[in-house]
């Protein structure tokens, strides 16, 4: 606060700073910019709201290719253990693979797949079989 003269009484100098604080009246509110920052009427901004849409994620099959040395019950343990199938689900994709010669054992994320594929041909290999899992997109 700026000093007033010394002779001023102190009632007057608080009523002074206070009014230095006061709001001005008359003259803003014909210069009152509006809502966006511009010279104008109020509420002249518009207001829009983005909606951010998320991608769904590729999908991957991973499959089972068959092979003569393989035996079908590790196959099907396998499927049951690295897949969470029942041992009639697995039972039946295992067929499949023995029959047609490659089989589905899920769909999913890359990273997922990924993993069940290195799970099952590093369980393959510690077994001694050379079972072949691999991935492709959906």
């Amino acid at each position: 606060m700026t000093a007033i003269a010394n002779d001023t009484p102190p009632t007057q100098l608080s009523f002074l700073g206070r009014l230095a604080h006061a709001p001005r009246m008359a003259d803003d509110d014909r210069k009152r910019k509006g809502d966006n920052g511009a010279p104008g009427g109020p509420g002249t901004a518009v207001i829009t709201k983005t909606k951010t849409q998320t991608k769904k994620p590729n999908l991957y099959r991973v499959l089972i290719l068959n092979d003569d040395y393989t035996p079908m019950e590790f196959v099907t343990h396998v499927i049951e253990r690295f897949f969470g199938k029942d041992h009639e689900a697995a039972t039946r994709i295992m067929l499949h693979v023995h029959h047609h010669g490659i089989g589905e054992c899920g769909t999913y994320t890359y990273e997922v797949a990924e993993t069940k594929v290195t799970q099952v041909m590093d369980f393959a290999r510690k077994h001694q079989h050379p079972l072949q899992c691999v991935m492709e997109k959906k």
